[in-house]
């Protein structure tokens, strides 16, 4: 045993640090020989950091349906870490730690990854190599992690795709399909602050991992205990192909698609937009494809550098409204009517829109999403691509916690309305789904086929997807894509302005009307912070007491069902199984309800919380009407949070 791991056990010994973080920073220790690791542990240990290396080592940092995501900068940044950067600067290593996104974890990733593809690859008779595509964002270490990953993968056998600059996740998700690969990942921590990074998977149709692929990929990744491989010989591994503008280009063409009504975007004034990417990806495509659809933006000069610091705000997250300010501040300058902005690597995409009152009002994710639900829905059939004879074919899909506004519109309209678990690959298994019910001998190759062709195959065969949306700002309008997409949100939304601006009508107003339709629906969610390993304890503490002793009163009023998805038996719209997920939903009998999960990409655990005010059948809300469902549904809303704070102060005690 070395002095140093002598140190680490002195320190167990005398409780300092955790079992776990002793066993894991041991092995690390002992199976690798990069003196970083070492410095970076022993200057942790000298300092009396026990904390930082509890947080860094009480775990291996687990691969997940998600993927990786992990902190890649520390709390703490060692002397050896630092390197040769400047205080200010991104650090030369990454995070050393089991538990952190580094090198280690991700050629363990890697590693697993190439097996299940290499074994699955022979099992299905294919000729030739397995091939992924590797893309990244602008976030600290993240092109220096896809080289890296491209490198295992051709070093053990697997053709590689390697983006040339910064893409959108979703670009990702398209390369995928539109190459024929077999599997993609890209490199990114979506909206998460800049210390954190992460690794996330696709298989060949686009989609994040789900069963039963996921757990076999899982199975292999968690039990590779070391970052070493030996490569293969140099005639067979795999090759690199670098990629460009061609398949931005391809990308484009798609976005295109998207357009509902192109000539009422051709032919009315567009809406002056200003756009933000939040020193992220969004402007590699959200700039030139407005401008091929003839609605130019300006953009946030400050903002437009791509930095994996993220300078200029505290949180790089669409959601926030001072994420949004500079852009909101610009456009109150140059009298734009819409603000957005998409996250770093653009997936998701928030929006602030100018009101009759003259001021920018924010939209919530569930009031975008339903908007463009209400928008899509409508036109699709005013258009007549849904009509009598189909539309039951015609389907909407959202997640359980998202605004039920969406419901009663699919329901007004005759379409289905479909709810998955939160996480867009549930969206997307139920694309592949309607895609797989197809008959094979009606097409070659589907992701080849034209927009309309393919809608009229699953229109008369299977299902159309129309739209789907996630609360959290996660919008999809394409199959061809199998993730969200902040580049299409903003295609989608531009149309969407456009169509309220030739009504005249501002989006606030095209809102309210939207409500007095089908009645005021509020949203509301919030989340409470855990950090490190005592708040990883606690959020399985909350997670657990809930499943084993749900609420039967809340705010004075009673519970009249809770619906377990860890362990009940629950069927969707479909009458498909919804996979366990540790989430609690839970109704009132006053018509509120909310919904409790562990978030499973950030240290925290989210409460939805949902009101509702509905006209009285074959009638709408007046003006009167709306002006008091939205005090009243909102005062109801804000008891209910605050008896569940203290509930969750009671089931923490």
């Amino acid at each position: 045993m070395s002095a140093l791991q002598e140190k680490l056990t002195a320190a167990r010994d005398a409780g300092q640090i955790l079992e776990s973080t002793c066993k894991n920073a041991c092995e690390l220790l002992q199976s690798s020989d990069n003196q970083v690791i070492h410095s970076t542990v022993e200057e942790l240990v000298d300092g009396e950091h026990w904390n930082e290396l509890n947080d860094r080592f009480f775990r291996t940092l687990a691969f997940g349906t998600g993927g990786l995501r992990g902190r890649t900068v520390g709390r703490v940044v060692t002397t050896a870490e630092r390197g040769s950067a400047a205080e200010d600067e991104r650090p030369e290593h990454p995070c050393v730690g089991t538990n952190s996104m580094n090198f280690f974890n991700l050629s363990r990733a890697m590693q697993g990854m190439v097996s299940f593809l290499l074994e699955s690859h022979k099992a299905d008779g294919k000729d030739g190599k397995p091939s992924m595509s590797f893309a990244h964002d602008t976030r600290h270490f993240s092109r220096d992690f896809a080289e890296f990953c491209a490198k295992v993968a051709t070093d053990l056998g697997v053709d590689a795709y390697l983006f040339e600059t910064p893409v959108a996740t979703p670009e990702l998700s398209f390369s995928v399909r539109h190459l024929g690969a077999s599997a993609g990942v890209v490199i990114t921590a979506s909206h998460n602050p800049s210390h954190d990074n992460g690794f996330k998977a696709s298989f060949s149709d686009g989609a994040q991992l789900i069963e039963p692929q996921a757990t076999q990929v899982i199975v292999k990744v968690n039990s590779i205990p070391s970052d070493t491989y030996d490569a293969l010989p140099a005639d067979q591994q795999g090759k690199l192909t670098m990629l460009g503008k061609e398949i931005d280009e391809a990308y484009m063409e798609t976005l295109e698609t998207l357009l509902l009504n192109p000539s009422l975007v051709a032919e009315s004034e567009p809406p002056k937009i200003v756009f933000t990417n939040l020193h992220g990806v969004g402007k590699h495509i959200v700039v030139p494809i407005l401008e091929r659809l003839g609605m130019p933006c300006e953009t946030v000069a400050a903002q437009d550098v791509q930095d994996g610091a993220f300078p200029t705000v505290e949180s790089p997250n669409p959601e926030n409204a001072s994420a949004l300010q500079m852009a909101v501040d610009q456009a109150n300058a140059s009298g734009a009517d819409i603000v957005i902005g998409t996250d770093p690597d653009c997936d998701r995409m928030g929006v602030a829109v100018r009101g009759r009152d003259g001021d920018l009002h924010l939209l919530t994710g569930n009031q975008t999403g339903s908007l463009m639900t209400y928008y899509r829905v409508k036109t699709m059939i005013d258009e007549g691509m849904i009509t009598d004879a189909n539309r039951e074919r015609a389907v909407v899909v959202k997640t359980f916690v998202t605004s039920q506004l969406q419901d009663a519109i699919c329901e007004h309209y005759g379409i289905s309305c479909v709810n998955t678990l939160t996480g867009f690959k549930f969206i997307a298994a139920k694309m592949k789904k309607y895609e797989e019910a197809i008959p094979k001998d009606l097409y070659d190759d589907y992701d080849s086929l034209p927009a309309e062709t393919s809608r009229a195959l699953r229109l008369e065969h299977s299902k159309f997807y129309v739209f789907g949306s996630e609360e959290s700002y996660g919008y999809l309008g394409s199959d061809a894509i199998r993730d969200k997409d902040g580049n299409g949100a903003v295609v989608m939304f531009a149309e969407l302005a456009a169509y309220s601006k030739s009504l005249g009508k501002t989006l606030i107003e095209l809102l309210d009307d939207v409500y007095k339709m089908f009645g005021y629906f509020l949203e509301v969610n919030k989340s409470k912070y855990f950090e490190g390993a005592e708040g990883a304890a606690k959020i399985q503490q909350l997670a657990k007491s809930y499943a084993d002793n749900p609420p039967t009163e809340v705010d004075g009023t009673a519970v009249t069902r809770v619906r377990d998805f860890a362990n009940d038996t629950i069927l969707d719209e479909e009458g498909d199984v919804i996979p366990a997920e540790k989430m609690l939903f839970v109704e009132l009998a006053d018509g509120r309800s909310f919904a409790v999960r562990p978030s499973g990409t950030e240290p925290k655990i989210k409460y939805y919380l949902f009101g509702n005010r509905r006209p009285e059948s074959g009638s709408t809300l007046d003006d009167a009407q709306l002006a008091t469902a939205k005090a009243e549904v909102g005062e109801a809303s804000d008891r209910l949070w605050a008896a569940l704070e203290a509930d969750i102060e009671a089931r923490l005690s």
